[in-house]
């Protein structure tokens, strides 16, 4: 796939102290004597001088290399974890990367900018409002599932106190601390991973999934949580949940396990030095990133890495099924009905009240009386 076809990045955290301004400056007797190249020259010499040979990085993480000398920091985390909040940050620090990749979409990027306290409140309060937001972006079983999920999450949330993707948000702070770090979403956009599930399914089988993801209801300690450094807790949930449905696991997990090594290794590409001039060849250096994903993705990263990845086929998105056309023709029938019901009982009701009453009585008596006379 052509490099226009990434999503593009959520924010380009570079330190407003540590980078050079655009143009010279003329207040400052120092820059006008040194050119932009030999400032990026300077300040990428600091950054590498600060970056460690051999990082002492935490258990959690994979180092994975390219051909051309890249290296690859894959930090494999819980999604409600103090613990992998500490790996993100200490791993960023020790790298110094030219770029961060997280397992977020654009759909998903807000959670970046929320406080605790913000993402708290949004996660516990599943309203209709949202559900019919859900519903006009997806489509009805897309939207379904979407809630379905995020009421998973408010469970997880509601049971710890801690609201989701800590780590993301660490690694955005920690990103913008580093000179000439990008930050890159990386993950599949979340209405083609909806999508392409609901369209794995059979009738029954999303009837199924539904009833399970509604009564969900088991307690969960931050032990559990801890426990499940091993594998992502949300991601292992909804794995016992969807265990007997291989295609649901297929998308959600797998797919995105490609799609999420094809932009790590589209991150991974060497950086180009600055040039004082045209004539000057161009150079190259290789670059070093590093990946914030849940833990459950990381076996899949390893699994494809060496691969020759093709994400066009997993981004496309099927027509409807049949089943998902009965489905949605049986909701819509059923809340048309009710309706429809609802306003015959009130109506009969009000007509019983109307012709009870003295005055309706006696003008039909009247209506009666004139055929006669």
């Amino acid at each position: 796939m052509q490099e226009e076809q990434q999503p593009e990045a959520a924010a380009d955290p570079m330190s407003s102290s540590d980078a050079p301004e655009d143009g010279p400056k003329e207040t400052s007797s120092v820059s006008q004597n040194i050119s932009d190249a030999d400032a990026f020259k300077i300040l990428l010499e600091m950054k590498l001088k600060k970056r460690q040979k051999k990082p002492a990085l935490p258990s959690t993480v994979t180092e994975l290399d390219t051909e051309d000398g890249s290296k690859v920091y894959v930090v494999g985390t819980a999604h409600f974890s103090d613990s992998s909040k500490k790996d993100v940050v200490k791993t960023i620090q020790e790298v110094q990367p030219d770029v961060v990749v997280v397992e977020l979409c654009q759909y998903r990027v807000s959670m970046l900018k929320m406080d605790e306290k913000t993402l708290l409140k949004e996660a516990k309060e599943i309203n209709l409002e949202k559900l019919q937001q859900a519903i006009k972006q997806n489509g009805v079983m897309s939207g379904l599932m979407q809630m379905l999920l995020l009421k998973v999450s408010a469970h997880i949330t509601e049971q710890l106190g801690m609201a989701p993707g800590g780590e993301f948000r660490e690694a955005f702070k920690e990103a913008s601390k580093v000179p000439f770090c990008k930050f890159h979403l990386g993950d599949r956009p979340i209405p083609v991973t909806f999508k392409r599930a609901i369209a794995a399914l059979s009738f029954w089988q999303k009837v199924k999934l539904g009833w399970g993801l509604c009564f969900l209801s088991d307690p969960i300690s931050k032990d559990d949580v801890e426990k499940c450094k091993q594998k992502d807790l949300l991601e292992q949930m909804m794995a016992e949940m969807i265990g007997e449905f291989p295609d649901l696991h297929r998308t959600i997990v797998s797919e995105r396990d490609i799609y999420l090594t094809y932009m790590l290794k589209q991150a991974a590409k060497q950086i180009e030095l600055p040039r004082a001039s045209e004539s000057e060849p161009r150079r190259y250096i290789p670059a070093v990133v590093v990946g914030v994903v849940g833990m459950g993705h990381v076996p899949g990263i390893e699994k494809n890495w060496n691969s020759d990845l093709k994400i066009q086929e997993i981004m496309s998105v099927p027509p409807p099924s049949t089943s998902s056309k009965i489905f949605k023709f049986v909701l819509k029938a059923t809340v048309f009905g009710l309706l429809g019901y609802g306003c015959y009982r009130i109506g009969h009701r009000t007509v019983q009240f109307v012709l009870s009453m003295p005055a309706a009585q006696s003008y039909l008596q009247r209506l009666t009386e004139v055929p006669q006379h």
